[in-house]
Formats: structure tokens, C-alpha cells, sequence
């Protein structure tokens, strides 16, 4: 039976792709997908066998999206988490007023729902429609004894670690206090059972997350009907820029910040300084965020190539290590070019990320603000000359290309709605 799907996702580019991908292997076995969400984020979507319908037109006019990509960009202040999670509270008011009538109207039977976006939830269970969650980030199930994704901490089993974990827990409830009170007044409109949380509109049915079990930190408590895929990829990926020719003497280092955080000039520049006295060809892709004398400078300064976009895949094919952000997407894809990590965490989920990473034994964790030039350069040449990481990414590569990926994604889909 076909099916129309509505997709329900924070308006940001590595969740549309990911869901793009789901939708896309969808709309080849003969069911329809539309996203919905406000006017601007249609610009994140390139595949013409997907639809866009917009919502919260007043709520969220033009230069609405750039506000909330300015403030994702840099949450880092009191003030600018303040602003971020009302933007975010915004938005998840706006889908609950305005994604019922917008389902009827369009006729879609059943949802794809981002865990971070707890709108999509909320609405799916009101109107008695079947929805799947999907962890684009780190799967936002909370579990006792396990640090929440946002929370910087190592992991470890003793009471000490559970009692600190707990306890940034509830400091991570009064931060979300808005964004909470908005899910709960809207639960309660909806008539739906008392909640608040991200954690606490996930699908009964089915919920997919683009990790793998060996990555994550030691689980008891995931429902029977949660998933591990691996990265949601298209069938057929975007051209990119083509490698550039390297030398075959020497290791190639590649480093990239992600989409949002690709403007970070001076942490690009530490890094190129890392690099500079080791005998390593450097490749530094910012994602557009840099200007054309900022590449300049760091090329000056020892890098051998900066530029907007590589085929990351294929970098990281050829690359002896890799320097990231910790974004979910760069580092299941490092998993699986066996590319051991330096990770540099610097918001969201990126220190639950880099946690894994230290803790499955496939990388190394330094700080984004505080590590100098040095201190760096000693983590990235442990990478270079160490053999200590090869098993464990050999482990955790093939557990992510044996995971099943989109097309597993899809057949999950499908099951999670039949009678």
C-alpha cells in the first residue's frame, strides 16, 4: 500500500539531507513524501521527486531561517543559548499550530519525524497518524547512567559519573525550561498525556538512528523497536569538487568544521598551525563559512589546499586522519574509510560525539577553545604514527556497512506501518 509521508525536521542542511535520502529510496518503492516546515527551508532540499509544502508564513517570514542558522552557528554564550532555544521553541510552536490542518489538506497519512524536533510527535499521535522517529544527531532516549549528548563528559559506571550525569541532566531541563513548557502546553492541548521533553514524543512504533550499537555508550534500556542503521545516504552522491593530486610520500590530514561551523577562521588557522611542522599535505573544506583572503592566510600559513567543498567520502578514503567538528555525518563516514579521528566538539551533540569516539578507541577529543597549536599536534601525531586505533575502527567500519543504511531505513519504514 502506498503511502504519503510528511517529513518534520529542524530546518537544518544535515537533517534534510538525511531525511531527503529516507525519502527519496521511499518515493522509488511508490509512496509520496512532502516536507514541511517554514517558506526558507525548502532551500535545503534538491531532489525533484520530493515536494515542499510551507508553513508559518507570518510566524516565520523571510530572514527567519538565517536568524536560526546565525544563532545554531554560535550558541555559545548564555545569552545566544537563551536566543537559541526561543527560536527553537518558535518553531515547534508554530508546527503544532500549523501541521494539522497541513496534513489534512495534503492528505498525508503517516510521518517521518526528527528526534529534535518534538512537533512531529505530537501532532502524529493526536490525529491518530503512525510515525517513525529518526535520530539524524545522537538518539535523544534518555537512559540513567548514560551523560546526555550535549553534556561534555567522558563515561564511566561509578556513582560519581551517575550522580554528575544526573544532576546535568536537570541543569539541561531548566536551560530547555521554555522550549519544555511549550511542548507540554501543546501536549495538553492536543490532549495527549502529560510531557515536555524531546525524549518524550518518540514513536511507539518504530525509531531509526544513523548511528551503529558499537558506537554507542553501553545501552540497557532502547525499546524493542529502535534501530540502528548506520548514515542515511542517497542512492546516488552529490559532485563535489574533485581531489586534488597529493603526494603519495606524504599522510594527508583532512579537516573540516561542518556547514554550520565552517566559518570558524581562527580555530582553522590553530589548525593549520598544528599541522604546519609535520610533513603533512592539509586540506582544510569550510562549507562556504570563509572568505577568500581568510583561505589565502591559511594556505600561507601551511595549508596545502582550503576550499569550500570536498568529495568527503573519497577525502577520507585517502586521508591518514581526519579533523572534525564531530558531526554524526563526517564521523560514520570516517568509520567507514577506517580514518582515525581528532575531535574538536562545538555544540549540540558534538561532545556526545566526541565521547564516542574516545570511548570506542577510533580517535582522540581536544577542545575547540582551549587546545593550543601544540598540545594538538601531539593528539594528531599519535593518530598519524599509532596502529592502536586500527582495530576498532576495522570493528566499528564494517558493523556501519553492514548496518543496512537508507535502504534498511526504508524497509523499517514500511514495516512500522503495516496493520
Amino acid at each position: 500500500m502506498a503511502h504519503h509521508f510528511g517529513v518534520v525536521a529542524p530546518p537544518f542542511p544535515s537533517h534534510f539531507r538525511a531525511l531527503q535520502a529516507l525519502a527519496d529510496a521511499l518515493v522509488g518503492r511508490g509512496h509520496c513524501v512532502t516536507f514541511l516546515h517554514q517558506p526558507e527551508a525548502a532551500r535545503w532540499l534538491d531532489s525533484p521527486q520530493v515536494s515542499f509544502h510551507a508553513v508559518g508564513r507570518t510566524s516565520h517570514p523571510p530572514g527567519a531561517l538565517a536568524r536560526t542558522l546565525r544563532l545554531a552557528a554560535q550558541p555559545g554564550g548564555p545569552l545566544d543559548l537563551h536566543r537559541l532555544i526561543a527560536d527553537m521553541s518558535r518553531a515547534t510552536d508554530m508546527l503544532c499550530r500549523e501541521l494539522p490542518r497541513a496534513l489534512d489538506t495534503l492528505g498525508i497519512d503517516a510521518l517521518l519525524c526528527d528526534q529534535m524536533e518534538a512537533a512531529g510527535g505530537l501532532v502524529a499521535e493526536a490525529s491518530g497518524r503512525r510515525f517513525v522517529s529518526v535520530a539524524c544527531a545522537l538518539p535523544v532516549n534518555r537512559e540513567p547512567g548514560l551523560p546526555l549528548p550535549v553534556m561534555p563528559f567522558t563515561y564511566g559506571r561509578s556513582e560519581k559519573h551517575e550522580r554528575v550525569y544526573a544532576g546535568s541532566e536537570r541543569t539541561y531541563d531548566l536551560l530547555m525550561a521554555k522550549h519544555r513548557r511549550t511542548v507540554a502546553r501543546h501536549a495538553a492541548r492536543l490532549g495527549l498525556s502529560p510531557r515536555s521533553g524531546l525524549h518524550e514524543c518518540l514513536s511507539p512504533y518504530a525509531q531509526i538512528s544513523q548511528t551503529v550499537a558499537g558506537f554507542e555508550l553501553p545501552r540497557r534500556a532502547l525499546p524493542a523497536h529502535f534501530h540502528h542503521v548506520g548514515p542515511l545516504r542517497p542512492a546516488t552522491p552529490s559532485h563535489r569538487e574533485p581531489a586534488p593530486r597529493l603526494s603519495p610520500d606524504k599522510p594527508v590530514v583532512f579537516a573540516s568544521l561542518g556547514t554550520l561551523q565552517g566559518h570558524r577562521f581562527a580555530l582553522f588557522r590553530r589548525i593549520v598551525r598544528a599541522c604546519a611542522p609535520l610533513d603533512v599535505q592539509l586540506l582544510v573544506a569550510h562549507c562556504g563559512g570563509l572568505e577568500r583572503w581568510q583561505e589565502e592566510v591559511l594556505w600561507r600559513e601551511g595549508a596545502t589546499r582550503v576550499t569550500s567543498f570536498f568529495a568527503q567520502r573519497a577525502m577520507l578514503s585517502r586521508a591518514d586522519a581526519v579533523i572534525t567538528h564531530g558531526g554524526l555525518n563526517t564521523v560514520m563516514d570516517a568509520l567507514v574509510t577506517r580514518t582515525p579521528m581528532l575531535v574538536l566538539p562545538l555544540a549540540f551533540d558534538q561532545p556526545g560525539v566526541a565521547t564516542r569516539v574516545q570511548h570506542a578507541g577510533v580517535g582522540l577529543r581536544a577542545s575547540p577553545r582551549f587546545e593550543g597549536p601544540r598540545p594538538m599536534r601531539a593528539k594528531l601525531v599519535k593518530l598519524l604514527e599509532g596502529s592502536g586505533f586500527a582495530t576498532a575502527l576495522a570493528r566499528l567500519g564494517g558493523e556501519v556497512e553492514a548496518a543496512g543504511g537508507t535502504p534498511r531505513a526504508a524497509d523499517i519504514v514500511e514495516e512500522a506501518l503495516r496493520p
